[in-house]
């Protein structure tokens, strides 16, 4: 009778208890289902449990962790196949919210962003500027809401156009949103076009044109080129790739114990390059010139021009062809002392490079080439030490300087920089269509298709573009430059004294 009396009183919290019990089992599971499956935390458990349990010490509330990037796969189905709509709608996200929110300052070269638009930062820049360029322009870009249109207008050299409209598509995919409307003409060709003679006193009123070189005698503003994304032509990967392979060449042989001598490689029925035979005797010279017969490579699939295999030379050459090389980069890769002849045309990164920091400058007066290469060997094989220190300065700066992240980041700063500038809102020109990644990858094969996939963002940056400094006053400008100038006729003096103390 008593038992029967205590069961009849204590059941129904019993029954409580369990019921509390069961809930409270419920929202931890689905907590843990919220964060294992979804990726998310599960807000509302977690708010529940702190209100149900308050002070309970049996279960722990962490910060909710930051998610990370989300990776986004290119959408190729079949419907966008048999369809004239290549670019899924959405799908991608539309605006950026970074989760780190630290900031970095920009490399030191992106301050020629500020030099290269300087003509146009007082007046501005108008459409009928714009539309002037095309007389020179392969083709026309135009970013609207975060949607790429382009026309084209002439073909380009392989696919250069085609990986360079490519980069700024992966561009919007890091940072989407961010960039601001813009209507840009792009040069595709090899040497840059719009002549400072022709504008003198007037500089203002040049026709703004992207290319991917620029001199003292033009007026061109200076973009990343294709292969930083890849160049399936001649199979050389995009810069991401490509720069590990190359450091990981770099540990193959150690400086010592490569070959004495100047290397260089290439396609030498071009430009300046034809002066290179000439030197090419280890003996008299000092330097191993080997010719490359890109049509011969391509049908024995590349088996002898493998980057990565070629840092074995304590002393490697870097020679303009028509115009500037993307070859310059893979050449200071190789902790090898590069030997700079002094370039006339320069990239975006290039302006930064100092001699006899980050390499050996070269004369590249036919009558002083050879005994400039000579003298730059004997000098380094006397002084190792610093002929490895100035070898592994110039790697290390395209290493660590010259990285993708970077890379984007230069891009956007100069189209925003740019976009500030124009006096006008873009609009899609009436022969521009829609391009997207999808619309660039879906359907091509090969190299093509792989080397676009490699080099793809897969989703948006967790951090914002790094922080650009404002311009530097022209005089810091000159001085710069005029101390690489010192330099470089420094080292032509000790050659033509032929003295290798170089110190």
């Amino acid at each position: 009778m008593h038992s029967k009396l205590v069961e009849a009183i204590t059941w129904p919290f019993k029954r409580r208890a369990s019921t509390i019990i069961l809930f409270y089992a419920i929202l931890l599971i689905a907590a843990f289902i919220g964060t294992r499956y979804m990726n998310v935390p599960s807000l509302a458990a977690t708010r529940l449990i702190r209100k149900a349990l308050p002070g309970s010490k049996q279960i722990t509330i962490t910060k909710p962790h930051i998610l990370e990037k989300k990776d986004f796969p290119l959408q190729c189905t079949p419907e966008m196949i048999n369809t004239t709509q290549t670019c899924p709608s959405n799908y991608y996200p539309t605006t950026f919210n970074p989760t780190d929110l630290s900031t970095r300052m920009c490399p030191e070269y992106f301050k020629w962003i500020h030099e290269d638009l300087q003509p146009w930062r007082d007046n501005g820049i108008t459409r009928e500027m714009v539309e002037a360029a095309r007389e020179h322009a392969f083709f026309r870009l135009v970013v609207i809401d975060g949607k790429v249109y382009w026309e084209k207008y002439r073909d380009a050299y392989q696919t250069r156009d085609v990986f360079t409209i490519w980069g700024i598509l992966q561009l919007l995919r890091l940072y989407p949103g961010k960039l601001p409307d813009l209507d840009i003409m792009f040069e595709a060709g090899d040497v840059p076009v719009v002549l400072k003679s022709n504008y003198t006193g007037h500089e203002s009123n040049a026709p703004p044109l992207f290319h991917y070189c620029g001199d003292d005698d033009t007026l061109d503003i200076v973009f990343p080129d294709w292969s930083f994304w890849g160049w399936p032509e001649i199979n050389i990967k995009g810069w991401e790739g490509l720069k590990k392979d190359l450091a990981e060449g770099n540990n193959r042989v150690p400086w010592m114990n490569r070959l004495p001598f100047a290397f260089w490689k290439g396609n030498a029925d071009m430009g300046d390059r034809i002066k290179l035979l000439q030197c090419n005797s280890t003996d008299q010279w000092k330097t191993q010139i080997a010719t490359q017969d890109w049509d011969q490579e391509t049908k024995l699939g590349f088996k002898s021009s493998n980057l990565a295999d070629q840092c074995v030379h304590r002393y490697k050459i870097y020679i303009e062809g028509i115009a500037w090389s993307v070859s310059e980069k893979y050449i200071l890769a190789c902790n090898s002392l590069a030997l700079l002849v002094t370039p006339k045309w320069y990239e975006f990164f290039t302006r930064s490079l100092i001699p006899m920091k980050h390499f050996w400058p070269i004369n590249p007066d036919p009558d002083n080439l050879c005994k400039s290469l000579k003298f730059a060997v004997n000098w380094g094989n006397k002084h190792t030490e610093k002929a490895q220190k100035i070898g592994r300065a110039g790697s290390k700066f395209v290493q660590e300087q010259l990285t993708m992240d970077n890379v984007y980041d230069y891009m956007f700063h100069l189209l925003n920089e740019y976009a500030k500038l124009l006096k006008y809102k873009p609009t899609v020109p009436p022969g521009a269509n829609e391009t997207c990644s999808e619309g660039m990858a879906c359907f091509q094969e090969g190299l093509q298709r792989q080397f676009r996939l490699d080099n793809m963002v897969k989703g948006p940056s967790n951090k914002n573009p790094c922080d650009l400094q404002p311009p530097q006053e022209p005089q810091l400008i000159k001085t710069f430059l005029d101390k690489q100038d010192s330099v470089r006729r420094r080292v032509d003096g000790w050659v033509a004294k032929g003295s290798a103390t170089g110190d």
